[in-house]
């Protein structure tokens, strides 16, 4: 589909980190542009974002470190990008990036739409007056569930016709079982016969690797394996990883654990495992769940955040008490002596988020 030259899409992500917020925007942006709309990445230089970027031929416009609230130099400063590009419309994911793009919004030579794309949920109520005129420079939130809908309405004075649903998008394509389980289990060498239980993602206390062991050492059935796709967060995080060897080793579960590191072709791990745990306390937006589902795979996920909402409170996949390994233990070994869940309806479920779907809803907000 050809768009009108006339819009022109930048994406504000002024974080120098790597993680899904980032890889969000730049996936959404890629996304936007193959679907002929002119598009441009605001960020800063050297940054992770910046240099995928350039690697698949998204132009960039850099900018300095801001100020989270009144960095009115800053926002004069994005103001300027704004007008050299002629940018229509500004998207930001980070509520770091809101006040300086509401500036920026108002210094521009010509109307900017400006959206937001929640990542994370809402933890107490915005309805002082700061917050509120600061969301007042807002032409769209956007919100990637429904109980997160109905959290920005609670929790803020935007006006409701600004507040869109619109799922967190995902190429599905990528996840249709193109690998067999033989051959992914020899790739990442693993036992080819044993029931495997996956978990992926850095090692961090918030990822729940400890509550999965210790489910596992509570389990009836003494040959269920575990696999760990992911790494210690640079910089930090060794000490956790230090514990979860710890715990393998207390528990003696050496030959049933194998720890692999993150890859790019992710569906190969998918394709690996009998059953994904997301054992986070309480995800906003799980994206390995919709992964995991995409690729039939049948997913018990901690009773928090966004996972009853994606696995329709129970419909569509197990849910277990946050925190809780003998609740954990005790959906591990319902999965076991139950019959395996239609994989039609996992993929049913997942439907509405496929990116073609998502980025029409977007240009629909967005009136491109």
């Amino acid at each position: 589909m050809q768009k009108s030259h006339s819009n022109h899409l930048a994406y504000l992500c002024s974080s120098v980190s790597w993680g899904g917020l980032e890889m969000n925007q730049l996936k959404n942006a890629s996304w936007m542009k193959e679907r002929g709309n002119n598009v441009l990445m605001i960020c800063k230089k050297n940054s992770p974002v910046a240099q995928s970027c350039l690697s698949v031929g998204i132009p960039v416009a850099y900018i300095e470190d801001h100020r989270k609230y009144y960095d009115f130099k800053a926002g004069k400063n994005l103001a300027k990008i704004l007008n050299q590009f002629i940018i229509t419309h500004l998207i930001i994911r980070d509520t770091r990036d809101l006040s300086v793009s509401v500036i920026a919004k108002r210094r521009a030579d010509h109307k900017v739409h400006l959206s937001y794309f929640m990542e994370m949920q809402m933890g107490v109520s915005k309805k002082n007056i700061f917050h509120t005129i600061r969301y007042y420079g807002l032409d769209a939130w956007c919100c990637p569930l429904i109980g997160l809908v109905n959290q920005v309405k609670s929790l803020t004075r935007i006006a409701k016709n600004k507040i869109h649903f619109i799922p967190s998008g995902l190429d599905l394509s990528r996840f249709s079982n193109n690998v067999s389980k033989e051959t992914a289990r020899k790739t990442l060498d693993l036992p080819p016969h044993k029931i495997i239980i996956g978990l992926s993602g850095r090692f961090d206390p918030f990822k729940g690797h400890l509550i999965l062991l210790e489910a596992i050492h509570l389990l009836d059935n003494k040959d269920v394996n575990v696999c760990f796709l992911g790494e210690p967060t640079k910089g930090s995080g060794q000490e956790y990883t230090d514990q979860i060897n710890q715990t393998i080793e207390k528990y003696k579960l050496t030959d049933r654990v194998f720890i692999r590191p993150f890859r790019q072709d992710i569906e190969v791990f998918y394709a690996a495992i009998d059953l994904f745990v997301m054992a986070s306390k309480a995800e906003t937006f799980g994206m390995v769940t919709i992964e995991a589902m995409a690729s039939g795979v049948p997913v018990i996920a901690s009773n928090g955040g966004g996972s009853p909402e994606i696995l329709g409170e129970g419909k569509f996949g197990r849910l277990f008490e946050a925190l809780n390994p003998g609740s954990l233990s005790d959906q591990i070994n319902a999965f076991l002596e139950e019959e395996k869940m239609d994989q039609s309806k996992l993929l049913d479920a997942v439907a509405i988020y496929d990116h073609h779907k998502v980025c029409e809803k977007v240009e629909n907000v967005l009136g491109l």
